[in-house]
Protein backbone atom coordinates (compact mmCIF):
# COMPACT_ATOMS: atom_id res chain seq x y z
CA UNK A 1 0.00 0.00 0.00
CA UNK A 2 1.44 3.17 -1.40
CA UNK A 3 2.37 5.94 1.61
CA UNK A 4 -0.03 8.85 2.12
CA UNK A 5 1.24 12.25 1.98
CA UNK A 6 -0.36 14.89 3.52
CA UNK A 7 0.59 18.40 3.26
CA UNK A 8 0.67 20.04 6.52
CA UNK A 9 -1.93 18.31 8.36
CA UNK A 10 -4.39 15.32 7.34
CA UNK A 11 -7.47 15.82 5.68
CA UNK A 12 -10.73 15.20 7.41
CA UNK A 13 -11.36 11.77 8.03
CA UNK A 14 -15.03 10.82 8.36
CA UNK A 15 -17.23 10.35 11.34
CA UNK A 16 -17.06 6.31 10.72
CA UNK A 17 -13.07 6.24 10.57
CA UNK A 18 -13.20 7.84 13.69
CA UNK A 19 -14.98 5.53 15.45
CA UNK A 20 -12.86 2.74 14.45
CA UNK A 21 -9.82 4.62 14.96
CA UNK A 22 -11.03 5.00 19.04
CA UNK A 23 -12.35 1.51 19.08
CA UNK A 24 -8.87 0.32 18.17
CA UNK A 25 -6.67 2.37 20.67
CA UNK A 26 -9.01 1.40 23.34
CA UNK A 27 -7.90 -1.97 22.48
CA UNK A 28 -4.38 -1.23 22.73
CA UNK A 29 -4.64 0.29 26.07
CA UNK A 30 -6.37 -2.53 27.49
CA UNK A 31 -3.91 -5.14 26.28
CA UNK A 32 -1.10 -2.84 27.42
CA UNK A 33 -2.43 -1.71 30.88
CA UNK A 34 -1.20 -4.76 33.24
CA UNK A 35 1.85 -4.60 32.09
CA UNK A 36 2.40 -1.03 32.57
CA UNK A 37 1.27 -1.09 35.94
CA UNK A 38 3.16 -3.76 36.74
CA UNK A 39 6.34 -2.37 35.88
CA UNK A 40 5.22 0.58 37.60
CA UNK A 41 5.15 -1.32 40.85
CA UNK A 42 8.31 -2.99 40.37
CA UNK A 43 10.06 0.52 39.76
CA UNK A 44 7.91 1.73 42.83
CA UNK A 45 9.38 -1.43 45.18
CA UNK A 46 12.94 -0.87 43.78
CA UNK A 47 12.82 2.85 44.99
CA UNK A 48 11.87 1.95 48.85
CA UNK A 49 14.12 -0.88 49.30
CA UNK A 50 17.28 0.82 48.23
CA UNK A 51 17.26 3.01 51.50
CA UNK A 52 16.31 0.63 53.66
CA UNK A 53 19.19 -1.14 52.93
CA UNK A 54 21.51 1.89 52.86
CA UNK A 55 20.27 2.33 56.56
CA UNK A 56 21.28 -0.90 57.79
CA UNK A 57 24.75 -0.87 56.11
CA UNK A 58 25.22 2.30 57.95
CA UNK A 59 23.83 0.85 61.64
CA UNK A 60 26.27 -2.46 61.08
CA UNK A 61 28.85 0.36 60.58
CA UNK A 62 28.06 2.48 63.69
CA UNK A 63 27.68 -0.99 65.32
CA UNK A 64 31.04 -2.16 64.80
CA UNK A 65 33.07 1.08 65.30
CA UNK A 66 30.47 0.94 68.83
CA UNK A 67 32.36 -2.34 69.34
CA UNK A 68 35.89 -1.48 68.48
CA UNK A 69 36.57 1.38 70.30
CA UNK A 70 33.71 1.11 73.13
CA UNK A 71 33.37 -2.64 73.96
CA UNK A 72 36.47 -4.12 74.87
CA UNK A 73 37.17 -5.20 78.11
CA UNK A 74 39.42 -7.59 79.87
CA UNK A 75 38.40 -10.00 83.01
CA UNK A 76 41.48 -10.68 85.45
CA UNK A 77 40.58 -13.63 87.90
CA UNK A 78 43.21 -13.61 90.80
CA UNK A 79 43.74 -16.48 92.86
CA UNK A 80 45.67 -15.06 96.23
CA UNK A 81 48.02 -17.06 98.11
CA UNK A 82 45.77 -18.13 101.65
CA UNK A 83 47.65 -18.32 105.26
CA UNK A 84 46.02 -19.02 108.12
CA UNK A 85 46.39 -17.23 111.69
CA UNK A 86 45.14 -18.56 114.52
CA UNK A 87 44.79 -17.19 118.43
CA UNK A 88 43.04 -18.05 121.46
CA UNK A 89 41.31 -14.72 123.26
CA UNK A 90 39.75 -14.59 126.62
CA UNK A 91 36.63 -12.34 126.71
CA UNK A 92 33.46 -11.40 129.06
CA UNK A 93 30.09 -11.32 128.40
CA UNK A 94 28.59 -8.67 131.47
CA UNK A 95 24.80 -7.50 131.65
CA UNK A 96 25.94 -4.43 133.08
CA UNK A 97 27.18 -2.74 129.49
CA UNK A 98 25.43 -1.92 126.79
CA UNK A 99 27.86 -2.13 123.97
CA UNK A 100 30.81 -4.17 122.68
CA UNK A 101 34.25 -3.01 124.30
CA UNK A 102 36.96 -4.22 121.83
CA UNK A 103 39.71 -2.34 124.39
CA UNK A 104 38.68 -4.42 127.46
CA UNK A 105 37.20 -7.45 125.67
CA UNK A 106 34.18 -6.95 127.28
CA UNK A 107 30.71 -7.62 125.01
CA UNK A 108 26.85 -7.11 126.51
CA UNK A 109 24.91 -10.21 128.59
CA UNK A 110 21.32 -10.70 128.75
CA UNK A 111 19.78 -12.30 131.95
CA UNK A 112 16.43 -14.76 131.25
CA UNK A 113 14.52 -16.51 133.83
CA UNK A 114 11.68 -18.96 134.23
CA UNK A 115 9.71 -20.39 136.93
CA UNK A 116 7.78 -23.53 136.55
CA UNK A 117 5.47 -25.01 139.10
CA UNK A 118 4.29 -28.72 138.62
CA UNK A 119 2.11 -31.13 140.21
CA UNK A 120 0.89 -34.52 140.19
CA UNK A 121 -0.39 -38.02 141.64
CA UNK A 122 1.65 -40.33 142.43
CA UNK A 123 1.07 -44.09 143.24
CA UNK A 124 1.85 -45.63 146.79
CA UNK A 125 3.65 -48.96 146.75
CA UNK A 126 3.70 -50.33 150.23
CA UNK A 127 1.55 -52.55 151.44
CA UNK A 128 -0.34 -52.49 154.60
CA UNK A 129 -3.28 -54.28 156.45
CA UNK A 130 -6.53 -52.43 157.24
CA UNK A 131 -8.60 -53.55 159.49
CA UNK A 132 -11.72 -51.53 160.39
CA UNK A 133 -12.65 -51.14 163.50
CA UNK A 134 -15.87 -51.52 165.11
CA UNK A 135 -17.82 -49.03 167.55
CA UNK A 136 -21.54 -48.49 169.00
CA UNK A 137 -23.09 -47.09 172.30
CA UNK A 138 -23.28 -48.23 175.52
CA UNK A 139 -24.82 -47.62 178.66
CA UNK A 140 -22.64 -46.82 181.68
CA UNK A 141 -24.34 -47.56 184.98
CA UNK A 142 -23.41 -45.82 188.61
CA UNK A 143 -24.98 -47.57 191.79
CA UNK A 144 -22.26 -47.12 193.89
CA UNK A 145 -22.97 -46.30 197.62
CA UNK A 146 -22.38 -43.79 198.98
CA UNK A 147 -24.32 -41.96 196.32
CA UNK A 148 -22.30 -39.93 194.55
CA UNK A 149 -21.07 -38.76 190.75
CA UNK A 150 -18.07 -41.02 189.41
CA UNK A 151 -15.81 -39.46 186.80
CA UNK A 152 -13.87 -41.86 183.99
CA UNK A 153 -11.21 -40.15 182.19
CA UNK A 154 -10.78 -40.26 178.03
CA UNK A 155 -9.01 -43.25 177.25
CA UNK A 156 -11.01 -45.60 179.86
CA UNK A 157 -11.01 -49.18 178.68
CA UNK A 158 -14.62 -51.34 178.60
CA UNK A 159 -14.20 -55.29 178.57
CA UNK A 160 -17.38 -56.94 176.93
CA UNK A 161 -18.78 -60.43 178.70
CA UNK A 162 -17.29 -62.21 175.47
CA UNK A 163 -13.65 -60.79 176.42
CA UNK A 164 -13.52 -57.64 173.50
CA UNK A 165 -11.81 -55.30 174.50
CA UNK A 166 -13.33 -51.02 173.78
CA UNK A 167 -12.49 -47.76 174.62
CA UNK A 168 -13.78 -44.57 175.01
CA UNK A 169 -12.29 -41.44 173.36
CA UNK A 170 -14.18 -38.87 175.82
CA UNK A 171 -14.11 -38.16 180.06
CA UNK A 172 -16.94 -39.42 181.47
CA UNK A 173 -18.91 -38.45 184.38
CA UNK A 174 -21.13 -40.77 185.60
CA UNK A 175 -24.67 -39.48 187.48
CA UNK A 176 -24.80 -40.44 191.19
CA UNK A 177 -27.55 -42.90 191.59
CA UNK A 178 -30.79 -42.12 194.01
CA UNK A 179 -32.42 -44.20 196.64
CA UNK A 180 -35.79 -44.90 196.58
CA UNK A 181 -36.63 -46.45 199.66
CA UNK A 182 -34.17 -49.63 199.93
CA UNK A 183 -33.54 -49.88 196.77
CA UNK A 184 -31.00 -47.92 194.49
CA UNK A 185 -31.79 -46.62 191.23
CA UNK A 186 -28.43 -46.40 189.40
CA UNK A 187 -27.14 -43.02 187.57
CA UNK A 188 -26.20 -43.54 184.09
CA UNK A 189 -25.28 -41.76 181.07
CA UNK A 190 -24.43 -43.26 177.31
CA UNK A 191 -20.96 -42.94 175.67
CA UNK A 192 -19.69 -43.91 172.32
CA UNK A 193 -16.57 -46.57 172.40
CA UNK A 194 -14.20 -48.28 169.92
CA UNK A 195 -12.57 -51.55 169.37
CA UNK A 196 -9.11 -51.74 170.25
CA UNK A 197 -8.12 -53.73 167.46
CA UNK A 198 -9.70 -53.75 163.69
CA UNK A 199 -11.26 -56.57 162.34
CA UNK A 200 -14.47 -58.67 162.18
CA UNK A 201 -14.45 -60.16 165.40
CA UNK A 202 -15.23 -56.98 167.44
CA UNK A 203 -18.99 -56.80 166.01
CA UNK A 204 -20.23 -58.84 168.87
CA UNK A 205 -23.93 -58.74 169.61
CA UNK A 206 -25.29 -56.89 172.71
CA UNK A 207 -23.25 -56.96 175.32
CA UNK A 208 -22.74 -56.21 179.14
CA UNK A 209 -19.19 -54.14 179.84
CA UNK A 210 -17.04 -53.94 182.86
CA UNK A 211 -14.73 -51.68 183.53
CA UNK A 212 -10.92 -53.31 183.99
CA UNK A 213 -9.15 -50.01 185.39
CA UNK A 214 -11.77 -50.59 188.60
CA UNK A 215 -10.67 -53.92 189.63
CA UNK A 216 -9.63 -54.42 192.70
CA UNK A 217 -12.11 -51.47 193.81
CA UNK A 218 -15.41 -51.24 195.58
CA UNK A 219 -16.41 -49.84 192.17
CA UNK A 220 -15.74 -53.02 190.02
CA UNK A 221 -19.24 -54.34 190.68
CA UNK A 222 -21.27 -51.02 190.76
CA UNK A 223 -20.02 -49.47 187.79
CA UNK A 224 -20.69 -51.25 184.51
CA UNK A 225 -22.17 -50.72 180.92
CA UNK A 226 -24.65 -52.64 178.60
CA UNK A 227 -24.85 -52.06 174.44
CA UNK A 228 -28.45 -52.66 173.18
CA UNK A 229 -27.46 -53.28 170.27
CA UNK A 230 -24.73 -55.22 168.17
CA UNK A 231 -21.29 -53.53 167.63
CA UNK A 232 -20.33 -52.77 163.80
CA UNK A 233 -18.23 -51.26 161.28
CA UNK A 234 -15.49 -53.79 161.99
CA UNK A 235 -13.09 -55.60 158.83
CA UNK A 236 -10.04 -56.77 157.76
CA UNK A 237 -8.22 -55.96 154.30
CA UNK A 238 -4.99 -55.02 152.14
CA UNK A 239 -4.35 -51.59 151.52
CA UNK A 240 -1.85 -49.30 150.09
CA UNK A 241 0.45 -47.18 152.26
CA UNK A 242 2.77 -44.43 151.50
CA UNK A 243 6.55 -45.38 151.99
CA UNK A 244 9.70 -42.99 151.97
CA UNK A 245 10.65 -44.34 148.70
CA UNK A 246 7.14 -43.28 147.52
CA UNK A 247 8.30 -39.57 148.10
CA UNK A 248 11.51 -40.01 147.43
CA UNK A 249 10.73 -41.27 143.98
CA UNK A 250 7.76 -38.54 143.53
CA UNK A 251 10.59 -36.05 144.10
CA UNK A 252 13.15 -36.91 141.60
CA UNK A 253 10.67 -37.71 138.82
CA UNK A 254 8.87 -34.01 138.97
CA UNK A 255 11.68 -32.17 139.87
CA UNK A 256 13.56 -33.69 136.71
CA UNK A 257 10.08 -32.50 134.67
CA UNK A 258 9.47 -29.26 136.09
CA UNK A 259 13.69 -28.55 135.21
CA UNK A 260 13.06 -29.37 131.62
CA UNK A 261 10.15 -27.80 131.57
CA UNK A 262 11.51 -24.29 133.36
CA UNK A 263 14.80 -24.54 130.46
CA UNK A 264 12.20 -25.30 127.64
CA UNK A 265 10.43 -22.26 128.32
CA UNK A 266 13.89 -20.21 129.19
CA UNK A 267 15.15 -20.61 125.96
CA UNK A 268 11.75 -19.56 123.90
CA UNK A 269 12.31 -16.25 125.28
CA UNK A 270 15.84 -16.18 123.54
CA UNK A 271 15.13 -14.56 119.92
CA UNK A 272 17.54 -16.81 117.15
CA UNK A 273 19.71 -13.76 117.33
CA UNK A 274 21.16 -14.85 120.78
CA UNK A 275 23.31 -17.15 121.67
CA UNK A 276 22.70 -20.01 124.71
CA UNK A 277 25.91 -21.77 125.81
CA UNK A 278 24.90 -24.84 127.54
CA UNK A 279 26.81 -24.13 130.21
CA UNK A 280 25.43 -21.11 130.72
CA UNK A 281 22.02 -22.33 132.65
CA UNK A 282 21.49 -22.36 136.13
CA UNK A 283 18.51 -24.22 137.64
CA UNK A 284 17.40 -25.08 141.17
CA UNK A 285 14.66 -26.73 143.18
CA UNK A 286 12.87 -23.47 144.93
CA UNK A 287 10.41 -25.80 146.79
CA UNK A 288 9.34 -29.71 146.79
CA UNK A 289 6.97 -31.35 149.09
CA UNK A 290 3.77 -33.32 149.91
CA UNK A 291 1.88 -33.15 152.39
CA UNK A 292 1.46 -36.85 152.92
CA UNK A 293 3.76 -37.87 155.72
CA UNK A 294 5.24 -41.41 155.14
CA UNK A 295 3.12 -44.10 156.24
CA UNK A 296 -0.23 -43.00 155.29
CA UNK A 297 -2.84 -45.49 154.11
CA UNK A 298 -3.36 -44.16 150.78
CA UNK A 299 -3.51 -45.50 147.48
CA UNK A 300 -1.83 -42.68 145.86
CA UNK A 301 -0.53 -38.92 146.78
CA UNK A 302 0.07 -35.13 145.60
CA UNK A 303 3.27 -33.84 144.74
CA UNK A 304 4.25 -30.82 144.14
CA UNK A 305 7.81 -29.13 142.73
CA UNK A 306 8.98 -25.55 141.84
CA UNK A 307 12.36 -24.77 140.02
CA UNK A 308 14.06 -21.56 138.78
CA UNK A 309 16.04 -21.35 135.56
CA UNK A 310 18.20 -18.89 134.90
CA UNK A 311 21.11 -17.86 132.27
CA UNK A 312 23.28 -15.57 130.65
CA UNK A 313 22.99 -15.30 126.70
CA UNK A 314 24.82 -12.58 124.14
CA UNK A 315 24.22 -11.93 120.37
CA UNK A 316 26.74 -13.60 118.23
CA UNK A 317 27.09 -10.63 115.98
CA UNK A 318 28.38 -9.01 119.47
CA UNK A 319 30.94 -11.99 119.70
CA UNK A 320 31.90 -12.10 116.37
CA UNK A 321 32.75 -8.38 116.16
CA UNK A 322 34.74 -8.66 119.37
CA UNK A 323 36.75 -11.61 117.66
CA UNK A 324 37.01 -9.86 114.51
CA UNK A 325 38.65 -6.77 115.93
CA UNK A 326 41.02 -8.56 117.59
CA UNK A 327 41.88 -10.32 114.41
CA UNK A 328 42.02 -7.05 112.74
CA UNK A 329 44.06 -5.52 115.31
CA UNK A 330 46.50 -8.57 115.03
CA UNK A 331 46.47 -8.79 111.16
CA UNK A 332 50.47 -8.34 109.60
CA UNK A 333 51.10 -5.27 107.89
CA UNK A 334 49.61 -5.93 104.01
CA UNK A 335 47.29 -8.37 104.59
CA UNK A 336 43.60 -8.41 104.72
CA UNK A 337 41.23 -10.92 106.40
CA UNK A 338 39.46 -13.56 104.24
CA UNK A 339 35.79 -13.57 105.97
CA UNK A 340 34.82 -16.50 104.17
CA UNK A 341 37.39 -18.55 106.13
CA UNK A 342 36.69 -16.61 109.60
CA UNK A 343 35.92 -19.34 112.37
CA UNK A 344 34.93 -18.39 115.84
CA UNK A 345 35.13 -21.20 118.55
CA UNK A 346 33.71 -20.06 121.69
CA UNK A 347 32.63 -21.95 125.47
CA UNK A 348 31.83 -20.53 128.57
CA UNK A 349 34.70 -21.43 131.48
CA UNK A 350 33.79 -19.78 134.42
CA UNK A 351 29.74 -18.06 134.79
CA UNK A 352 28.42 -16.62 137.67
CA UNK A 353 24.55 -15.99 136.70
CA UNK A 354 23.91 -14.20 140.24
CA UNK A 355 26.42 -11.34 139.45
CA UNK A 356 25.65 -11.99 135.44
CA UNK A 357 28.96 -12.25 134.44
CA UNK A 358 30.01 -15.33 132.35
CA UNK A 359 34.07 -15.68 130.95
CA UNK A 360 34.51 -16.73 127.09
CA UNK A 361 37.32 -18.74 125.68
CA UNK A 362 37.62 -17.93 122.21
CA UNK A 363 39.38 -19.86 119.59
CA UNK A 364 39.75 -17.81 116.67
CA UNK A 365 41.35 -18.48 113.57
CA UNK A 366 40.83 -17.03 109.72
CA UNK A 367 42.61 -17.04 106.59
CA UNK A 368 44.80 -13.80 105.29
CA UNK A 369 46.07 -13.03 101.68
CA UNK A 370 48.26 -10.16 100.17
CA UNK A 371 46.13 -6.99 100.06
CA UNK A 372 45.24 -5.87 96.62
CA UNK A 373 44.15 -2.22 95.55
CA UNK A 374 41.95 -3.08 92.32
CA UNK A 375 41.76 0.01 90.89
CA UNK A 376 45.71 0.76 91.53
CA UNK A 377 46.25 -2.69 89.95
CA UNK A 378 43.41 -1.88 86.79
CA UNK A 379 45.73 1.23 85.84
CA UNK A 380 48.87 -0.64 85.57
CA UNK A 381 47.35 -2.97 83.86
CA UNK A 382 45.97 -1.06 81.17
CA UNK A 383 47.06 -1.47 77.32
CA UNK A 384 49.10 -4.89 78.53
CA UNK A 385 48.53 -8.15 76.47
CA UNK A 386 48.25 -11.70 78.79
CA UNK A 387 51.71 -12.54 79.51
CA UNK A 388 52.26 -8.64 80.65
CA UNK A 389 49.35 -9.15 82.68
CA UNK A 390 50.75 -11.82 84.59
CA UNK A 391 53.96 -10.32 84.88
CA UNK A 392 52.83 -6.99 86.55
CA UNK A 393 50.62 -9.26 88.71
CA UNK A 394 53.13 -11.13 89.89
CA UNK A 395 55.82 -8.70 90.48
CA UNK A 396 53.00 -6.38 92.38
CA UNK A 397 51.96 -8.96 94.41
CA UNK A 398 55.31 -10.28 94.76
CA UNK A 399 54.41 -13.99 94.07
CA UNK A 400 51.47 -14.13 96.89
CA UNK A 401 49.68 -15.66 94.45
CA UNK A 402 48.46 -18.95 93.11
CA UNK A 403 46.44 -18.89 89.91
CA UNK A 404 45.71 -15.89 87.39
CA UNK A 405 43.43 -15.84 84.61
CA UNK A 406 42.69 -13.51 82.09
CA UNK A 407 39.57 -13.42 79.30
CA UNK A 408 39.59 -10.44 76.80
CA UNK A 409 36.33 -9.62 74.74
CA UNK A 410 35.59 -9.35 72.04
CA UNK A 411 37.26 -12.28 70.26
CA UNK A 412 39.77 -9.84 67.98
CA UNK A 413 41.28 -8.39 71.33
CA UNK A 414 44.44 -9.21 72.75
CA UNK A 415 45.28 -6.71 75.27
CA UNK A 416 43.73 -4.67 77.87
CA UNK A 417 41.82 -1.64 77.06
CA UNK A 418 43.33 1.85 77.89
CA UNK A 419 40.23 1.95 79.80
CA UNK A 420 40.51 1.38 83.45
CA UNK A 421 36.80 0.79 83.60
CA UNK A 422 37.01 -1.81 81.13
CA UNK A 423 39.26 -4.15 82.74
CA UNK A 424 37.30 -5.82 85.82
CA UNK A 425 39.46 -7.71 88.56
CA UNK A 426 38.07 -11.03 90.37
CA UNK A 427 39.17 -12.04 93.43
CA UNK A 428 38.82 -16.07 93.66
CA UNK A 429 39.91 -18.54 96.89
CA UNK A 430 39.76 -22.42 96.71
Amino acid sequence: MPNKIYDIKPPKTSKKEEKELEEFLGEEKKKRKPALIAKTRKEERRSIKRPVYVGVLIALLVVCIYLFFKLPKADVIIWPKVDTLSFQQTATADKSVSAVDTAKSVIPAQYFESIKTESQDFPATGNASNEGQASGTITIYNKSDPLEPLSLRSGTHFMSDSGKLFVSSQKVVIPAAKKSGSKIIPGSIQVKIQAVEGGTDYNIPPSNFSVPGLKGTSYYYSVYGVSSSAMTGGYAGKVKKVTDDDIQRAKDVLTKKTTSDAISDLKSQISSDYLLLDNAIVSNVASASTQTKSGTVASNFFYQATVKASALAFKKSDIDQLAKQYMLSQLPNGKTLLDSNFKNDYSASKINISEGKATLDLNLSSGVYESIDKNSLALSLMGENSDQIKATINNTLDGNISQVKINFWPFWVSSAPNNQEAIHIQLEFQ
